[in-house]
């Protein structure tokens, strides 16, 4: 691993998101198994991700945004479903029909722009509808399902392929949100009898059966976060490491970093490495975060900067630590639930946050889908 030229490496480990989907997917039987790739496929590589769980089997695709999945359309074949769970932005209509994505309906008006269309081209387009079962994000009330149900012209103009909702506490299995949820939204799939249903994210993959209808939509679940007490059987998938850029000894009274929050209280070495908050790493770990070497705990000193970051490496188990090495920041040592624990925040967070400017590695055992030749 020192012998890439960067300042920090990304390793992914794509068997490990395959086998994350192989567990959701035997336990979700006989409902199938999506797979939510938003969000750069939750700051991991999208293309790379979606490429390693087709080959596993998965041929249902959830993005937010139409741009996602035009990206993802380039490397996946035809057979796969890419649905825009945002649906369209007003004017992008043409545009999703053309490629062959599905959006996903969230409002009235986006019903009627996506009708119109239909209506214009003399051709039923496909679609899935979202409800709002109680979360009030996005989805339509059961009162403008009713009309649409009721509406016979809507089952010429749209090809319906999903009815769809979102659980706002998956995560938490004893909350009477979940029963709500599920019986608000068993009343409104039952309005499109005969369309696949599909309400579980990836919290509610480890629910009771109920909640899986025909489908699930894991998430966060295939990038190896568990997203709730039931979830088991998840592997870790991220690991992330950043290079020491200089070392050098401070005395007693010396401040550290912007702002010199930190001041050495005794003698200290430190270890400038090349990781900052341009790069994703949260800018609130400075002087509350660590890094590891070795199983060896190097707390971050002073403020997270933009590129950099400092770490007290006085521990005498860190005395061979030289300029180069790399420390670890997510890994065996530090999982990232333990980085989002000491950030404020959640799994979810520091892994979409992940920047550009990471090696990535990605780790393959099996067979691929040769990316390149289809970008």
């Amino acid at each position: 691993m020192s012998q890439i030229l960067s300042s920090s490496i990304l390793r992914i480990d794509l068997d490990a998101i395959r086998a994350n989907y192989r567990t959701i997917a035997e336990r979700v039987a006989p409902a199938r198994a999506g797979a939510v790739v938003k969000a750069n496929g939750y700051g991991l590589g999208a293309e790379r991700v979606a490429a390693a769980l087709y080959l596993e089997g998965c041929r249902t695709f959830f993005v937010a945004r139409l741009v996602e999945a035009d990206a993802l359309r380039a490397v996946l074949d035809a057979d796969a479903g890419i649905f825009v769970l945002n649906g369209l932005d007003p004017g992008a209509e043409p545009r999703c029909a053309d490629v062959g994505h599905i959006p996903v309906l969230n409002s009235s008006s986006q019903v009627a722009a996506w009708r119109g269309l239909a209506a214009a081209r003399g051709v039923a387009l496909p679609a899935a509808l979202q409800l709002d079962s109680g979360m009030s994000r996005l989805g339509l009330p059961l009162a403008d399902a009713e009309r649409l149900a009721r509406d016979a012209a809507f089952a010429d103009e749209i090809d319906l392929r999903l009815v769809m909702s979102h659980l706002a506490c998956g995560d938490e299995p004893d909350h009477p949100g979940n029963t709500a949820q599920l019986a608000a939204f068993a009343a409104g799939r039952a309005l499109f009898p005969g369309v696949p249903a599909s309400l579980a994210n990836s919290g509610g993959s480890f629910l009771p059966e109920d909640f899986h209808g025909d489908i699930v939509r894991p998430g966060v679940a295939l990038f190896g976060v568990d997203p709730g007490p039931a979830a088991t059987g998840l592997r870790p998938v991220a690991t992330l490491h950043a290079r020491v850029l200089q070392i050098r000894e401070i005395e007693a009274g010396t401040g550290v970093g912007y702002g010199l929050d930190h001041v050495a209280r005794d003698r200290q070495r430190l270890a400038t490495i090349g990781i900052g908050y341009a790069d994703g790493w949260p800018r609130n770990l400075g002087c509350v975060g660590r890094a590891w070497w070795n199983g060896v705990p190097l707390p971050i000193v002073g403020r997270v900067s933009m590129d950099s970051l400092t770490i007290d490496i006085s521990d005498p188990r860190a005395a061979t630590l030289a300029e180069g090495d790399l420390v670890e920041l997510i890994g065996p040592s530090q999982s990232l639930a333990d980085v989002a624990r000491d950030a404020g925040t959640i799994p979810y967070e520091i892994l979409t946050r992940l920047g550009s400017r990471h090696a990535r590695i990605f780790v393959e055992d099996g067979p691929s889908l040769d990316v390149g030749d289809r970008a």
